[in-house]
C-alpha cells in the first residue's frame, strides 16, 4: 500500500516554534527554533511513514475569513502571529521549495481544510494517508485508511502518538465523525467556538452517548427520559441555545470542498535539489541535518528510503567513499556560502577548496606511532587531542581515562598525525612538559587530568574552545565539530566510524579518521582564529587574560576546598527534624495528611478546603509557586509554615545530600568544575558542584558552610572586592558624584541616600541607606520601578520617583545608559572595557518584553563584564606572585567578586600582602579599587 504524509504546517510550525526555548539564531539576530523542530518533526514521521507522497498545507492570510462571517466571535481574541515566528513561515516554504515537498495555501481556507479535503480525495485501499498535526480538531477525518500523527512530548523528547480509528474510540468513547457534534455542544476555548454555555466535556460525551447526534438530543429534550438523567440546567441551556450549537458544529466542521488537484502524482515524493537543499541548512547553521542526510557525499537525497538511504550510507564502502571527497561544483557551493556562527567567512575560493583537500590528507596521514624525543626540539606549536573513555574512579577528579593522544607531526613535508595509543606516565610527560606552545581544545579539563598524573601541561597557546568563547560569548556551541562547522565550513560527523570500534579491533585505521579531522579543525581554527580576534580587537583579552587563566582554573579545580562530611550530615539531621516538625503542623492546620510537595493537593488545600483567595483555577491546577505565597503570607498561619517547609528541604536536597557524592573519599575534598566559556558576560561559573551558589546571605543556609574547612596548619584568607560593579560605572560613565565618593572613600550608598531624598548626609536613616543600596545596584541591572517596589516592598509610584530621582542626581549614569542601549541597537552588541562583546539579538525581537530584557544586558553587561575581566586578571596576578614567592598557599574559589585562598599559617602574612595587592592593582580605573580581608577557619567565618 502506498502512503500520503499530510503535514498541518501552521500546527507543527507553532509547536517548534514554543517548544523550543533555548536561543536559536542566525548571525543577523533571526530565530530558526521552529525551522528546526519543524524539520526535526517532519524528518522523524517521514522516516517512519515512508510517504510516496507529501503535502504541507498552510492557513492563509484569509483563512478565517469564512468562519468569522458566520460567526465574528471566531478567533476573535487571538494574538497575532510574533514576528520571529511569521518570517519563519515564509523561511519554511522555501525549505520545501529545496526539498521539492509540495505546499499549498488557499484563499479563506485554513490549513485543516486543506488537509481534510486531500485526505479524503486519496485515501483508499491503496492508499493510506497520514496527517501530521497538534490539532486535534483532526481526529474528526480519522477512518479506515487516514490516521491521525499528533507528536508529544515526553521526558524532554518528541514522540509521535497515533490516532487511528480505535485509538479514538477508545479516548473519546465516540466515533470520530461524532467529535463534530462534541464539538458543537461544548464548543472550543481555543477557537473561541461558543457551543452551549455550562455543557463541558463530560455532559457532551454522556448526552452523545446516549443520544448519538445534536439532532437526537434536540428530539429527546422534551422527554421525561431526559429530564431523569440530566440536569434541568443542561436541557435549559440547550433549548436556549440551539442555534448557537448548531453554529458551533458549523463552524468545527472540517472542510473538504477546497480546490485541489486531482492527480496524486503532482505530490509525489523526489529527489531534492540538493546544491539548494545545502545552501538552506548552511544559512540556518543546521549542521545536525547535514550530518543526518549525509549532504556532503556525492550522492543523491532520495526522502522515499530516508531510514534505508541512511543505513547504506553509513556501511556502503562506496559511500564512506563519496563523503569523503567533492564533486568541483559541490566544494565551488560550499566556498560561496556564508557558515558563520558570529565569525568568519572565508571569501577565497581557492583557499577554501584547498582546506577540503587538505582535511582528506590528514584524514588519511593518521598512524600509530610513538612520541620521539626529537619531536620536543621544534619550536613550532604542538597540536594535539587527547582520546579519552569513562572511567568510574571515585578517587578521579576527573572520571576519564586517556586512551590515547594524537599529535600533528610533518615526515618528509608531509602533514602527518601521529596516534600514541595508551601512552604511560613517561611519554605524557615528555609530550606535555616540553617547551613547545601547545594547541587543543579544552584544555582545563586537559590540564587537570594530566595534572592527577604529576605531570603539568605548561606553555598553553591556544585553546580553541575558549578562542570560539571570545569571538562571540553568546554563542554557546564550542565542540571540535560545531566549532568546524560553523567556521572552517567542514562537517567532520563524516569522518567518525558508522560503529565505534577498539583500536584492537581489525578496522583500527577507518576508527581513527576522526582524530585527523580533529587535529585538522584545531590547526586550521586557530590561524582564522587569531586573525579574527586581532580584526575585534580582543586578541590581547585572549592571550593575556584568557589563556593564562586555563592554568589557574585547572590549579583550582585540582586543590579543590576540604569538605567535612560528618558537618553536613549533622546539619542535615537537624533539618530532617525540623522539616518533621514543619510537617506535622502544616497537617494539624490543613486538617489531614497531604503531599506538601505536590502542586495540586497543596492548592486544594489552600483554595479549596481552606479558601485562601486566589486567582482563576487554571488548567493545571492552582499556582503555589513563592511570589504566590509570599502574598498570601498574612492570610493563614499556614502559609510561613510551607514557605519555611521549602526552604529547609531545599537546603537539605541541594546542599546536603546534595554535596555529599562530589567529596572525594581520596583527599575529602570537592572538586569543582570552573568554566569560563559559558557565561555571556564574562563571567566564571562553577558546575558539579555549583559552589558559587552556596546560600550566603540567610543565616541558616550558610550554616553548609561550617562544612567546608582548611586542612590542618592552614587558615582561608578571604578577598572581596566592596562594590566592584559601582566603581566600574563610575568609570565607565564618568558620573562626577559617583566618582567623587569613591576617590573621598565614602559610603556610596549613604551618599546616594542623601542625594535621592534630598537630605544631609548625617541624617540618612538606615531603612533609606538600605533603598539607596536597592536602588544602586538595581539601577547596575536595568531594574525596572516595578522591579525595584518588589524588591523594598513600596508602592510602584514611589519606586519610579526613587529611580527618576537617582538618574537625575547622577547624570552621567544616566546618559551612559541609554547611550549602551544606542550603541547596542546600531551595532549590534556591547562590550567591556577590555574589549569583549556580547550580541543583542534580543533588541531586534518584536516582542516587547524580549527587547526589555535585552535593553538590560545592553546596560549591564559592560558593567558586570568589566568586573568579570578585571577578576581574571586579579586571578592571572595572584597565581603567578604566590608562585614566585614560593609560598605554601593556593586558589581554592571564586565566587563573582570574591577569591578565596589556603595558606600555610606559616605564609598567611605574605598571601595576605599578595592577594590585597594583586587584586586592588589589576586594572587601572579613574576611581580606586578597594578590597576588604578576612582570615578564617573555615569559609562560614570568612568575611
Amino acid at each position: 500500500m502506498k502512503t500520503i504524509l499530510l503535514i498541518d504546517g501552521n500546527s507543527i510550525m507553532n509547536r517548534a516554534f514554543y517548544g523550543i526555548t533555548a536561543p536559536m539564531t542566525t548571525d543577523d539576530g533571526k530565530h530558526t527554533n521552529a525551522l528546526y523542530g519543524f524539520l526535526a518533526i517532519m524528518f522523524k514521521n517521514m522516516e517512519e511513514v515512508k510517504p510516496d507522497y507529501m503535502l504541507v498545507a498552510f492557513d492563509s492570510k484569509t483563512a478565517a475569513n469564512v468562519r468569522k462571517q458566520q460567526y465574528d466571535g471566531y478567533k476573535k481574541s487571538r494574538h497575532a502571529m510574533p514576528e520571529e515566528l511569521t518570517y519563519q513561515m515564509t523561511e519554511i516554504k522555501e525549505i520545501l521549495d529545496a526539498m521539492n515537498i509540495k505546499h499549498l495555501e488557499l484563499p479563506d481556507f485554513e490549513g485543516d481544510d486543506i488537509l481534510g479535503t486531500v485526505a479524503k480525495k486519496f485515501a483508499s485501499d491503496e492508499i493510506q494517508a497520514y496527517i501530521l498535526s497538534g490539532d486535534r480538531d483532526l481526529f474528526q477525518l480519522v477512518q479506515k485508511n487516514i490516521t491521525v500523527r499528533l507528536p508529544k512530548t515526553k521526558m524532554g523528547h518528541t514522540e509521535t502518538e497515533i490516532y487511528d480509528l480505535q485509538k479514538v474510540q477508545e479516548e473519546y468513547e465516540l466515533e470520530p465523525q461524532t467529535l463534530i457534534e462534541l464539538k458543537g455542544l461544548m464548543g472550543d476555548s481555543s477557537d473561541e467556538i461558543p457551543g452551549a454555555p455550562g455543557v463541558g466535556p463530560k455532559t457532551a460525551t454522556t448526552l452523545l452517548k446516549k443520544f448519538g447526534s445534536i439532532d437526537g438530543i434536540y428530539k429527546a429534550l422534551g422527554e421525561e427520559e431526559f429530564a431523569k438523567d440530566f440536569k434541568p440546567k443542561v436541557r435549559e441551556s440547550l433549548s436556549q441555545n440551539h442555534e448557537l450549537v448548531e453554529l458551533s458544529k458549523k463552524l468545527g466542521t472540517i472542510r473538504t470542498d477546497a480546490t485541489v488537484t486531482d492527480d496524486i502524482e503532482e505530490l509525489k515524493v523526489v529527489e531534492w535539489n540538493k546544491p539548494a537543499v545545502i545552501e538552506q541548512f548552511r544559512k540556518y547553521k543546521f549542521r545536525k541535518y547535514m550530518n543526518k542526510f549525509n549532504l556532503s557525499a556525492d550522492s543523491g537525497v532520495k526522502m522515499d528510503g530516508v531510514a534505508k538511504s541512511k543505513l547504506e550510507t553509513q556501511t556502503s564502502e562506496k559511500a564512506q567513499s563519496a563523503r569523503a571527497a567533492r564533486t568541483d561544483n559541490e566544494a565551488k557551493l560550499a566556498n560561496t556560502t556564508q557558515i558563520t556562527a558570529g565569525a568568519v567567512r572565508v571569501d577565497s575560493s581557492e583557499e577554501k577548496a584547498n582546506d577540503i583537500d587538505a582535511v582528506q590528507q590528514f584524514v588519511n596521514n593518521v598512524e600509530i606511532g610513538k612520541f620521539e624525543d626529537t619531536m620536543c626540539d621544534s619550536n613550532d606549536p604542538l597540536i594535539f587531542y587527547i582520546d579519552t573513555s569513562k572511567d568510574e574512579d571515585e578517587n578521579k577528579i576527573i572520571k576519564k581515562e586517556i586512551k590515547g593522544v594524537a599529535i600533528y607531526a610533518e615526515k618528509n613535508g608531509e602533514a602527518k598525525v601521529i596516534y600514541i595509543k595508551e601512552p604511560n606516565d613517561e611519554v605524557l610527560k615528555k609530550i606535555f612538559e616540553c617547551n613547545r606552545p601547545k594547541v587543543g581544545h579544552n584544555l582545563s579539563e586537559a590540564y587537570v587530568m594530566l595534572k592527577e598524573r604529576d605531570i603539568k601541561l605548561s606553555n598553553i597557546n591556544f585553546d580553541m574552545d575558549v578562542a570560539a568563547y571570545d569571538i562571540n560569548p553568546t554563542n554557546a556551541k564550542h565542540s571540535i565539530e560545531e566549532i568546524a562547522f560553523q567556521y572552517l565550513d567542514i562537517d567532520l560527523a563524516q569522518y567518525k566510524p558508522a560503529k565505534q570500534t577498539s583500536l584492537f579491533e581489525a578496522n583500527v585505521e577507518e576508527d581513527m579518521r576522526i582524530f585527523g579531522a580533529y587535529i585538522f579543525a584545531i590547526k586550521a581554527f586557530q590561524k582564522i582564529a587569531e586573525e579574527k580576534m586581532t580584526q575585534e580587537g580582543i586578541i590581547k583579552l585572549f592571550n593575556q587574560i584568557e589563556i593564562p587563566l586555563i592554568e589557574v582554573l585547572g590549579e583550582m579545580q585540582v586543590n579543590g576546598m576540604m569538605c567535612i562530611e560528618e558537618v553536613l550530615q549533622q546539619f542535615g539531621e537537624m533539618l530532617k527534624t525540623e522539616i518533621q516538625k514543619l510537617t506535622e503542623e502544616i497537617y494539624e492546620l490543613a486538617g489531614e495528611e497531604f503531599n506538601i510537595n505536590s502542586t495540586q493537593q497543596l492548592g486544594k488545600i489552600l483554595f479549596e478546603k481552606l479558601g485562601l483567595p486566589t486567582r482563576k483555577k487554571t488548567k493545571t491546577g492552582y499556582s503555589t509557586d513563592v511570589a504566590t505565597l509570599e502574598k498570601l503570607a498574612n492570610k493563614h498561619e499556614i502559609i510561613p509554615k510551607i514557605l519555611e517547609y521549602r526552604t529547609l528541604a531545599k537546603l537539605n536536597s541541594t546542599y546536603v545530600e546534595g554535596l555529599i557524592p562530589y567529596i572525594n573519599p581520596k583527599d575529602n575534598r570537592i572538586h569543582s568544575y570552573f568554566h569560563q566559556t559559558i557565561t555571556a558576560t564574562g563571567r566564571i561559573s562553577s558546575t558539579e558542584p555549583n559552589l558559587q551558589n552556596i546560600p550566603s546571605r540567610e543565616e541558616l543556609g550558610k550554616n553548609i558552610k561550617k562544612a567546608f574547612i582548611p586542612q590542618k596548619g592552614y587558615v582561608y584568607i578571604d578577598a572581596d572586592y566592596s562594590q566592584i560593579e559601582l566603581r566600574v560605572l563610575a568609570h565607565m560613565s564618568q558620573d562626577v558624584n559617583m566618582m567623587n565618593a569613591f576617590k573621598n572613600d565614602e559610603d556610596i550608598h549613604r551618599e546616594v541616600a542623601s542625594k535621592v531624598f534630598n537630605m544631609p548626609l548625617d541624617q540618612v536613616t538606615k531603612e533609606q541607606r538600605s533603598r539607596a543600596k536597592a536602588v544602586n545596584f538595581g539601577i547596575v541591572y536595568g531594574i525596572t520601578g516595578f522591579g525595584l517596589a518588589n524588591q523594598i516592598r513600596t508602592s510602584n509610584k514611589e519606586a519610579k520617583e526613587y529611580i527618576d530621582s537617582y538618574l537625575e542626581k547622577y547624570s552621567g549614569v544616566n546618559a551612559y545608559m541609554k547611550a549602551q542601549v544606542e550603541k547596542a541597537q546600531q551595532t549590534g552588541y556591547v562590550e567591556t572595557l577590555f574589549g569583549r562583546k556580547r550580541f543583542i539579538q534580543e533588541l531586534k525581537s518584536s516582542n516587547y518584553m524580549v527587547r526589555e530584557f535585552g535593553k538590560r544586558a545592553a546596560m549591564n553587561t559592560p558593567i558586570q563584564g568589566t568586573a568579570a575581566d578585571i577578576m581574571k586578571i586579579a586571578m592571572n596576578k595572584v597565581y603567578e606572585e604566590l608562585n614566585k614567592a614560593k609560598i605554601d598557599a593556593r586558589i581554592v574559589l571564586q565566587v563573582h567578586d570574591e577569591l578565596i585562598l589556603e595558606a600555610s599559617e606559616k605564609d598567611k602574612q605574605q598571601a595576605k600582602e599578595i592577594l590585597k595587592t594583586a587584586m586592588e592593582n589589576a586594572a587601572k580605573l579613574d576611581v580606586p579599587l578597594k578590597v576588604e580581608l578576612s582570615e578564617a577557619n573555615s569559609w562560614y567565618e570568612a568575611k
